[in-house]
């Protein structure tokens, strides 16, 4: 399976058969960086931000999920489940939903704007998972230091950190370097490309690697 970054908390997921899903599209305008042009019959939206929820975005969208629950797409296994914006069960900035994929065997985890700490109830839907797409720039979602105890609690084989300060951004967050500099730097890869490529036979479960794919605006 391939997964491309397309800023901010949006990613494309491919599997090889060809099903594609965009995560949370966003709206550049009010973003202030620019999405790419992209095409996907399905799009996944944690919840109703213009930074998250921007389906217009994508070319050719027949399905849009933003709801909890089981999805079943020509095979590619979706669930949806309730999570929060905010350590104060919602009532800060509302409920936000945590998707779980299953793509060519591999187990993908996108957290959408989580903000609050890891529960045992939460890991427990979470459950193992080979790629964790988290956010990390705090502000309006958890921080460094809270994303890394999602990662030590969860041991995903790979994390994928989203939704940090990126120039040209309108809103502020923290910075990408205050997750890296909680990890070894022998865990830490920086791709030359924004779209990743996966194998269910490339996680080992032996440790954690953290890879930061380029933004090319």
């Amino acid at each position: 399976m391939k997964i491309e970054w397309l800023g901010h908390a949006s990613f494309k997921l491919t599997e090889s058969t060809g099903i594609t899903i965009v995560t949370d599209p966003y709206e550049e305008d009010r973003v202030g960086v620019k999405f790419p042009k992209v095409k996907s019959s399905v799009v996944t939206v944690s919840h109703d931000h213009f930074d998250h929820n921007c389906v217009s975005a994508v070319e050719g969208v027949d399905t849009v999920i933003n709801s909890t629950g089981s999805y079943d797409l020509d095979g590619v296994d979706i669930y949806g489940f309730k999570s929060y914006h905010d350590e104060k069960k919602g009532a800060l900035r509302g409920k936000n939903i945590v998707f779980r994929f299953r793509m060519d065997g591999v187990e993908v985890c996108h957290l959408g704007d989580i903000g609050e700490p890891l529960s045992p109830m939460l890991a427990e839907l979470i459950g193992s998972i080979n790629i964790l797409l988290i956010p990390v720039g705090g502000k309006y979602t958890i921080n460094a230091e809270q994303a890394k105890e999602y990662v030590d609690l969860l041991m995903p084989d790979v994390v994928i950190p989203m939704h940090y300060m990126c120039d040209g951004y309108k809103t502020e967050f923290d910075e990408l370097d205050d997750f890296l500099d909680l990890f070894s730097d022998k865990d830490i890869e920086y791709a030359d490309t924004t779209e990743l490529e996966f194998d269910r036979m490339d996680f080992d479960g032996e440790r954690t690697r953290v890879i930061v794919p380029i933004k090319v605006n």
